[in-house]
């Protein structure tokens, strides 16, 4: 083990917090999404609104899931902090590990929640694009 000090783990504190600011972010653009389906739902039930509920409820999960392991990672981090503080040097430098491990696993679910986001969008550009070769 190298110098780990105090300032190993607070250098990801700026990191995660913008990390789940945009993870709220998110959440919050999807909840919006879903109150505006659920009431086109309402005027009108189809399988297309029935799959774009599907998909949105995925994208959900899955951001739901980068929070938990960001969050986890943050506090992970503060605990290391405090180990570190106290004198239990190997201890934080494990638990520091496995905060880093969090954070990749929070990051690998948000690149698959944008792939799953791309996909969507892209069916809705298809849709468009048959619709205006239908009109011409």
């Amino acid at each position: 083990m190298n110098e780990f000090t105090l300032t190993t783990p607070a250098l990801l504190f700026s990191a995660i917090s913008l990390i789940l600011l945009a993870y709220t972010n998110r959440f919050l653009g999807y909840a919006a999404l879903i109150r505006d389906l659920y009431a086109k739902f309402q005027l009108h039930q189809d399988e297309v609104l029935l799959g774009q509920i599907a998909n949105l409820r995925r994208r959900l999960y899955l951001t739901k899931n980068m929070q938990i392991f960001g969050v986890s990672s943050l506090f992970l981090c503060v605990l290391t902090m405090f180990l570190i503080y106290t004198g239990y040097q190997s201890e934080a430098f494990w638990i520091f590990g496995v905060a880093l491990l969090l954070l990749i696993i929070s990051l690998g679910l948000s690149i698959l929640e944008i792939q799953i986001s791309v996909k969507a969008l892209d069916l809705h550009l298809s849709n468009m694009e048959e619709e205006e070769k239908d009109k011409g």
